[in-house]
């Protein structure tokens, strides 16, 4: 099984906290023409880390290099899950249970029936993978990402 088409990239982003910065990051996004999917943003007292799910993953990386961001591409996991009370609660026992380490997580809008999208940051990617796709997850590959 390719475990690779379940790696979903991911760019991160930091910035400084400053006015202006964060609409710099998105107008070069614009600009090179990369629609956004799914954006967290967490910030400190001097910086953020802005992370993104685009369409165009390599022109994002290369855009924002060529404006002088400071950017790192790493892989998440996209897991759709029932969108009701307790959705998330299920899954998050699942991976509990799983002995799997979460890193980070946000949520990701979308125009699934009755599902909601969780990306998530495992400490070991393809581990994560192999055991979620075992107990039944709903994972999302990268082309889910390109055709919404």
């Amino acid at each position: 099984m390719d475990l690779n088409k379940y790696k979903i990239p991911q760019i991160s982003v930091f910035i400084e906290n400053k006015k202006g910065r964060f609409y710099n990051t998105t107008r070069v996004l614009k600009e090179a023409g990369v629609n956004i999917r799914a954006m967290s943003l967490a910030d400190t007292m001097d910086f953020g880390i802005l992370r993104f799910v685009v369409d165009k993953p390599e022109k994002a990386y290369e855009a924002l290099m060529d404006n002088h961001f400071i950017v790192k591409m790493n892989d998440v996991i996209a897991v759709a899950i029932k969108d009701e009370c307790g959705g998330l609660a299920e899954l998050l026992k699942t991976i509990s249970d799983l002995d799997l380490n979460i890193e980070y997580m946000y949520t990701f809008v979308n125009n699934m029936d009755n599902k909601a999208v969780m990306l998530f940051k495992f400490e070991d990617i393809d581990e994560a993978i192999e055991k979620l796709l075992k107990a039944g997850a709903e994972l999302l590959d990268e082309d889910y990402f390109k055709r919404i």
